[in-house]
């Protein structure tokens, strides 16, 4: 059985004082909680939720790496550097990072790498946009997302990895996947992780990220490839924060 991973992703917000109170409210309101929590913090906010979350069951991680160990990248950050603040998640190619700053496939497998090497465990993200839903391709573009991803890597090292299915059309636009629906992309991407490894594919987790919400969250939980929530608005309210992971329990 896998156990779920409710994960927060902050994108660019937060501040020292509201970090301090979200961690807090979060810390206080986790009781001997079933699954696995994380935040993806900002940056420039590790070192203080390093510090707050140290001791507690939420782990810490980071919205994106560098593929490259070192050298002249002004602005990135290294999986090396990430580990220096106690790092253990780091999302790749979340879709605001396709879209705004035109990760491709291939560098989003490059940073899937180069996490790993540093003991990181990537979150990958896939998903599509409306018109692709709409024209009949979502397996094809999701699914082949993946795939550039797992090539990059042997059995072993895609077993530590973590799916996040995002479905871009259905971010902070009102529309939204049926858990049905939902489902149905989940076990597409785990009949992929069976045709590279089926040992890691039974052990990969695929989170949903699609606006999950505490109103929705059971029913997408229920589901038997969804293996937890990549969460964005509402993990920056630790009431919604706690009820989703309170779901996955």
């Amino acid at each position: 059985m896998r156990r779920k991973l409710v994960a927060g992703n902050w994108k660019m917000n937060g501040s020292l004082a509201a970090n301090a109170a979200l961690v807090a409210g979060i810390k206080e309101g986790l009781s001997a909680q079933a699954c696995d929590v994380a935040v993806c913090v900002p940056a420039p906010y590790l070192a203080q939720v390093q510090a707050a979350v140290a001791g507690s069951a939420v782990a810490l991680g980071a919205q994106d790496v560098s593929a490259h160990a070192s050298g002249a990248y002004t602005g990135e950050v290294s999986a090396a550097m990430l580990n220096e603040f106690g790092c253990q998640y780091v999302i790749v190619g979340h879709s605001e990072r396709r879209a705004y700053h035109g990760e491709s496939d291939a560098a989003v497998a490059a940073k899937a790498v180069a996490a790993l090497k540093a003991g990181l465990v990537p979150v990958v993200c896939v998903g599509e946009t409306l018109a692709q839903r709409e024209a009949g391709k979502t397996n094809e573009v999701v699914g082949g997302q993946l795939d550039v991803v797992l090539e990059a890597l042997d059995a072993a090292d895609v077993a530590r990895i973590v799916v996040a299915y995002e479905p871009v059309w259905a971010i902070g636009t009102g529309k939204t996947a049926t858990p049905e629906m939902a489902q149905d992309v989940h076990a597409m991407l785990r009949a992929r992780l069976v045709v590279k490894s089926a040992e890691a594919a039974a052990k990969v987790r695929i989170l949903y990220g699609g606006s999950m919400k505490p109103d929705n969250a059971v029913q997408l939980l229920a589901m038997a490839d969804i293996d937890g929530g990549l969460i964005g608005g509402a993990a920056l309210k630790a009431v919604d924060f706690l009820a989703i992971i309170q779901a996955a329990a």
